[in-house]
């Protein structure tokens, strides 16, 4: 049995276009939950740039220097860190989470589900496929805030052996309670551990509310932020997802043949 891992779930207000400044404010907390003993470290989406559309394409040329960055700051700390970030490929800009284990870039996601209202699906384009990461903490499915409500994306990282699903997001009021039910509902059905990281503060007309939270395969609140930056911190017990797995089949109890796969 794997020995439970100390997990982080980062907060902040995104300055919408200042990559210099997001990047600092996120190092920062990166090593204020190292000293903590965090292992794993999940960061809002887009956490360099928000959602500065008129400038993306320009500010998303910036992503490769951060990622390099990232990759210095975990080598040093010996973290995993997940966080989203615009990604421009061939004239096409993403909003892509990447997985970085100890200075390596092991995976990245393009988020599958692009947020029409918020007219995501005119400036970014869609990504086609899905992502289960094997990091040296174990098996990492990874999703990006309006993923959130289309169970089956999540069905098929449990399926594939996702143990946590790491979620950047930038998810605004007043929707605040739709996140929370949602959050816990991915963490029960699927029995694993969930992460999400949202951001705070207002960018131009949007208010976010932050909430971000550390859930327990039984749905389990481990830690919840208010509305303010911050950082939480929570330990992961892998023997308790596989004790309640036990105790409670759904993952083997499911009826394929009736309603397909996932």
């Amino acid at each position: 049995m794997k020995s439970p891992i100390r997990a982080a779930a980062i907060q902040f207000n995104i300055t919408l276009g200042q990559v210099a400044a997001n990047v600092d404010k996120a190092l920062t907390a990166l090593s204020r939950v190292q000293g903590l003993g965090a292992q794993l470290a999940v960061l809002p989406e887009m956490w360099s740039t928000g959602y500065d559309y008129r400038h993306l394409a320009e500010l998303a040329k910036q992503t490769p220097g951060i990622l390099q960055r990232l990759g210095e700051s975990t080598t040093a700390s010996g973290m995993v860190v997940v966080g989203s970030l615009p990604e421009l490929d061939n004239g096409t800009i993403y909003n892509t989470a990447y997985v970085i284990d100890r200075g390596e870039l092991i995976g990245h996601y393009r988020k599958l589900h692009l947020f029409s209202t918020m007219r995501e699906d005119e400036f970014l384009g869609a990504g086609d496929k899905s992502l289960v990461a094997e990091t040296s903490l174990g098996k990492l499915g990874i999703a990006i805030c309006y993923d959130l409500r289309f169970p089956e994306l999540f069905r098929k990282l449990a399926l594939e052996g996702a143990e946590i699903i790491c979620i950047p997001a930038e998810w605004p009021k007043p929707r605040q309670e739709h996140w929370n039910c949602l959050l816990r509902a991915r963490a029960i059905e699927n029995q694993l551990f969930v992460m999400a990281a949202n951001c705070c503060g207002i960018q131009g007309k949007l208010d976010f509310f932050g909430l971000s939270q550390l859930i327990s395969p039984l749905g389990n609140l481990l830690a919840m932020a208010g509305e303010e930056e911050t950082e939480l911190v929570a330990d992961f017990d892998f023997a308790e997802m596989e004790k309640y797995r036990d105790q409670i089949k759904t993952l083997l109890d499911r009826r394929a043949d009736i309603y397909g796969t996932p």
